[in-house]
Order: structure tokens, then C-alpha cells, then sequence
């Protein structure tokens, strides 16, 4: 399956309905996905900015539907009962959600089961919910397009592993190409005969063909699948690494070499208590270990990114006017706060202008994290004084945010927390001051300080501040006021404007 489906369906396709009115959307309407997998059945509720949507509710009930399917060619019994308990339940928690219709869509499990249909008119019966069975390049287009809701624009590989599939995409510069489906999942691999060099010899001839199929792909790897995950925390916990968000966390080949080998060698009780991943997801890990191995020497990318968007967000993204999936996601998502939250929306590109001379030298991805920095200034102003420096940077390093790397949540945080402090002694930054530089961790105290004096200046969200002037050769920081901001510009105004002409080590002029 090639690009020429990644478009948005003018019927609604399985939504029933078009979910973005106008190209010009900023906010979604309150929208329930359930995702009826092989391992597990999951219940998304999205809401928020259109182009960045937040998860308003998030449940997972693992059911484990694919298991022995080989052997029995139906769906596990126990996991049948469970699913169908679980779907009930959403439909409950849909209706008092308001959600409208749920978008209810099944995976490898239920398409390849003898019992599959049978599974779907009796989901439908109990619940009215309809099932969505989608082919193997549908689950690969929509994985790709959940990918591109965070990454728009990107080049690379999407594979995402269910329980009993996995599919790899070809994404090209924002557009989905050639989509791949495989019986790699764990549950099916579990019955490869020959154990583990029957499988191994087994996940190669099978990678060696969609190899043959997609083409080189040396760009970066994209995961997408609970397996894929867990074993980037159990990565994770392997390096000792600081921050826990998944999404956006970077692995390289090496990595990933030295974290397979300690999932062979390792007892799983262990893993699992030192990386938090679940009994019944650790389960998986081995199997999706080998696979995941062999899908790096076989396609050798430049480095591993997991992505904590999937079918469910890919289902929104194919729903999107083009202008609207042109947008930038962390900027939209900063937009919608600010005007959710900010005392004053609008202030915040007010006082991204006035800071733009002292920033020229900026490269465009530092630019447009110092732009959402100013967007999300005062969103967090209800938090009480003495911990609103915390907040801010609690709230950027750990917030669903797409468009971050880790690296850029760090700074961004930082931005914030000095926004709201001068010093960052003794702060949970400590704990992440390794994903930044010294110029880095200097850049955003500069960032933060130069908001946190313009915040001073509040006028209105129109205000004409005047103007900031950087001199960096000659370490000068000239101000220019407005008439009608000079006489905001009081002891406290005064201090804060000394105080970021010394963190750039310049001397401070007004005029």
C-alpha cells in the first residue's frame, strides 16, 4: 500500500463522521479511539489542540487475544471474555465521556481468526460498538501516520509489533509509502519449531523478504508497539537514564546490543523490578528481543527513536486537512495552552518579539523552543509561588508533547523554571542537567530571565513594550521603552532587567 490513501476521508471513514470541519481547526472536539489488539485492548480519549492532541483518559486492559492462536486458530477463550468485559466497559465510560461514537478498530488477532467474525457480531450485540478490522498494510499505513503526528516531515522506518503481527512503513519527507505486514508478533513466533535458531532463521528469511521489498532504509528506526517500549525501559533502567518519558527516547545500534543481551542473560523477575515493565508484558520481551535485533542488522538505521503514537493517533492524523498536519505539533500544543490557561493569551508572542534581538544568532530549532517557552510562560501561574518554578519545569519535561527530543524538553524546562527563579540550585533539574550542555544550560537561563523581566511589562496582549537591543560585541544590552510602558519600569522591573543583562555579562543601558 502506497501514500495515496494517507488522506483525509471525506465520509469520516471509521469515525462516521469528519472530525476537522475546517484546514483552519485549532481545537478537537472530545474524540474516544479503542484500539482491540492482540496483547491488549486499549480506550483513547483525545481532546485538546488539533494538531497535538492530549490524552483526556487512557486505559489498557491486557487480554492477550492472539494467545494460541497457532495451535487453535481461534481466540484465546479467557481473552475473549476479557476483551468483551473491557469493551463494555468503554462503551460505559465512552457515553459518559461524551465522546460521540467510539472508533473501534481490531488488529492481527481478530482478522485472522476463524472466530473473528463471530467475535465482532457479538461485540456489537453487547456493546453496539462496530469493529474495524483493518488488513496488515492498513495497521502498517495507520502506525506510519501516528508517527507522522509527532514527526511531521520525517524520513525513516516505522515497524510496530502487536502480539501476533509486526509491520513495517517506508516514511518519506511526511509522506507514507510502502506498507508491509509480517507474522512476527511473539505469540506467533512462540511456535516456530527448531526454538531459537528455528526462529532466528525464521525472523531473517522473513525480514530478508520485506527487505527485498521496501528498499534500503538507513534513515532512523521508528518503534511503535508495547514490546518496543518495554524494552526501551528496560534500556533505560540498564544506562541509569533520567528521564522516564518514552516518547522521543533515542537507542543506538549499540544500545540496543548491549540491552538484548542483558534481556537473554537476566531473569525476568529482575528486569521487570528494575524497569517497571508489567508480568504479562514481560512475557513478550524475549521473543520481541530477537526480532528487534535482527530488524537492526538487517536495516542498519542511523539511530532507534520509539514513538509513543501509534494506530490511534494515525486514525487522527488521516482525518487532517493538509494545512492543518503542516503545523507544527509543539507549537500548536503550546497555543493551546496558553489560551486555555495563560491569564493573558496572546501575551506570549507579545513578549517572543520583544526578546528576538537578543536570540539572532539562534539557530531556527533553538528559535522555536524559545517560542514555545514564551507561548507556555504564565500557564502554570495558578501553582502556589514558592513551587511555580517547579511546576513549569515539571510540566514541560514530562507533558505529552510531540516535536521534543528529550534534550529540547530539558531546555525547555529550564527556560520555564527560571522564568519563575533565578537560581536552579536544588531543583529536580539536578537530576537532568546531563541531557544539556553548560552552553545549553546557559542559553535557557538567558531565556528565562529575559522572560521573566518582560513579564514585568504586562500590558495587554497588542502591548508595545519597545524595544531590547544586544550589543554582543561590545556586551551592552540597551532598552528602549515605549511611553506607555516607561512607567511600568519599576524597582522590581529594574532589578529583573540587571539581572538578565548579567546572566549575557553585559552592562545594562535604558534609554
Amino acid at each position: 500500500m502506497d501514500g495515496t490513501h494517507d488522506s483525509a476521508e471525506p465520509d469520516g471513514g471509521p469515525f462516521g463522521r469528519p472530525l476537522f470541519d475546517s484546514p483552519t481547526a485549532r481545537a478537537l472536539s472530545r474524540v474516544g479511539v479503542v484500539d482491540v489488539g492482540s496483547n491488549s485492548v486499549r480506550l483513547v480519549v483525545f481532546d485538546g489542540a488539533a494538531r497535538s492532541p492530549a490524552y483526556f483518559y487512557n486505559e489498557k486492559i491486557m487480554c492477550a487475544l492472539g494467545s494460541g492462536m497457532s495451535e487453535t486458530g481461534r481466540l484465546n477463550p479467557k481473552g475473549r471474555e476479557r476483551a468483551l468485559a473491557a469493551l463494555e466497559r468503554f462503551e460505559m465510560l465512552a457515553r459518559g465521556m461524551d465522546t460521540g461514537p467510539l472508533v473501534t478498530v481490531a488488529t492481527a488477532a481478530v482478522r485472522d481468526a476463524t472466530d473473528g467474525p463471530d467475535f465482532c457480531a457479538e461485540v456489537e450485540r453487547r456493546t453496539g460498538l462496530r469493529l474495524w478490522v483493518i488488513d496488515g498494510a492498513q495497521e502498517a499505513r495507520l502506525s506510519a501516520q501516528g508517527v507522522l503526528l509527532g514527526w511531521p516531515g520525517s524520513y525513516g522506518l516505522v515497524c510496530d509489533i502487536g502480539g501476533s503481527s509486526m509491520e513495517l512503513a517506508a516514511i518519506n519527507g511526511g509522506t507514507v509509502g510502502t506498507c508491509l505486514s509480517s507474522s512476527l508478533g511473539p505469540f506467533k513466533l512462540s511456535d516456530i519449531k527448531g526454538g531459537k535458531k528455528g526462529r532466528r532463521a525464521h525472523i531473517r528469511s522473513t525480514l530478508a523478504d520485506m527487505s527485498a521489498q521496501l528498499g534500503e532504509q538507513k534513515n532512523r528506526l521508528f518503534l511503535v508497539g508495547g514490546s518496543w517500549r518495554a524494552i526501551a525501559k528496560i534500556d533505560m533502567a540498564r544506562r541509569d537514564y533520567p528521564l522516564s518519558v518514552l516518547h522521543e527516547y533515542r537507542m543506538t545500534a549499540a544500545d540496543l546490543r548491549a540491552t538484548v543481551k542483558q534481556i537473554e542473560t537476566t531473569d525476568p523477575d529482575t528486569l521487570r523490578a528494575a524497569s517497571g515493565v508489567s508480568s504479562s508484558r514481560m512475557a513478550l520481551v524475549p521473543l520481541a528481543a530477537e526480532v528487534l535485533r535482527e530488524v537492526v542488522k538487517t536495516f542498519h538505521p542511523r539511530d532507534i527513536a520509539i514513538s509513543s503514537y501509534g494506530i490511534r493517533e494515525g486514525l487522527l492524523y488521516g482525518q487532517m486537512p493538509q494545512l492543518l498536519r503542516d503545523r507544527d505539533p509543539l507549537i500548536e500544543a503550546c497555543r493551546f495552552a496558553e489560551h486555555k490557561d495563560a491569564r493573558l493569551p496572546g501575551f506570549g508572542k507579545v513578549i517572543y518579539h520583544f526578546l528576538q534581538p537578543i536570540f539572532r544568532s539562534a539557530s531556527p530549532e533553538r528559535r522555536r523552543i524559545i517560542r514555545a517557552a514564551c507561548l507556555l510562560h504564565d500557564v502554570s501561574w495558578r501553582a502556589h509561588p514558592d513551587y511555580r518554578a517547579e511546576v513549569c519545569f515539571d510540566n514541560a519535561t514530562r507533558a505529552n508533547l510531540g516535536g521534543l527530543k528529550h534534550s529540547e524538553r530539558v531546555f525547555l524546562g529550564l527556560c520555564l523554571l527560571h522564568r519563575y527563579a533565578n537560581k536552579r540550585d536544588n531543583t529536580r533539574f539536578s537530576d537532568l542537567s546531563g541531557l544539556l550542555s553548560e552552553r545549553d544550560c546557559h542559553d535557557a537561563e538567558v531565556v528565562g530571565k529575559a522572560m521573566r523581566f518582560a513579564a514585568m511589562l504586562w500590558l495587554k496582549k497588542d502591548a508595545r513594550l519597545g524595544e531590547l537591543r544586544w550589543h554582543p560585541r561590545k556586551k551592552v544590552l540597551e532598552l528602549r521603552l515605549s511611553k506607555e510602558a516607561a512607567p511600568l519600569f519599576g524597582e522590581v522591573a529594574q532589578a529583573r532587567f540587571k539581572a538578565l543583562a548579567a546572566a549575557l555579562d553585559a552592562e545594562p543601558a535604558v534609554y
